[in-house]
């Protein structure tokens, strides 16, 4: 079964300075963090918390490849996105 988004939910994990999001493979749920850095495209003034989700909303489709691009390498625990992975 590949690997979907049916939720739309994320959330900014203050510890990490990343937003959560899930995918869906079957049953199973698969926990990914999109780092802010990423993105914030390098500009540290955009990594709050207001920034970051309004980021992860415009990109949604871009990071969702990357996701799906991620966990096709091979199953993890919880995948962790770069900027590396959108170059």
């Amino acid at each position: 079964m590949p690997l979907t988004f049916p939720n739309p939910c994320r959330s900014f994990d203050e510890a990490r300075k990343a937003v959560r999001f899930l995918g869906h493979d079957g049953m199973f749920e698969v926990p990914f963090y999109v780092e802010a850095t990423a993105l914030s495209r390098g500009a540290p003034t955009r990594t709050t918390e207001a920034a970051c989700l309004l980021a992860f909303d415009a990109a949604r489709n871009a990071i969702h490849e990357a996701a799906t691009a991620a966990y096709a390498k091979g199953r993890r625990t919880i995948y962790v996105l770069t900027a590396d992975d959108f170059r």
